[in-house]
């Protein structure tokens, strides 16, 4: 996956609980834990406002991207 997920580190940070997070951008709690773990295709710029909002962060404090080591070089 060469989208990466940081909610749980930044959660820590905060010291806000998932339930708290999720109560705030009006999710549920498994819909949270799903995005965490990077299981979901997407995620919409008004939920990401409201995580931005929420913990204090900017969207590249969330997410960032990383080479996949298993995609062949595109030299």
């Amino acid at each position: 996956m060469a989208v990466v997920v940081h909610l749980d580190k930044l959660l820590v940070e905060k010291k806000m609980t998932s339930r708290a997070l999720a109560a705030f951008i009006g999710i549920t709690e498994q819909n949270l834990s799903l995005l965490k773990s990077g299981k979901v295709k997407g995620i919409r710029f008004d939920t990401l406002a409201k995580i931005c909002e929420a913990m204090e962060c900017q969207p590249g404090d969330i997410i960032s991207w990383e080479p996949d080591p298993a995609a062949p070089d595109k030299k």
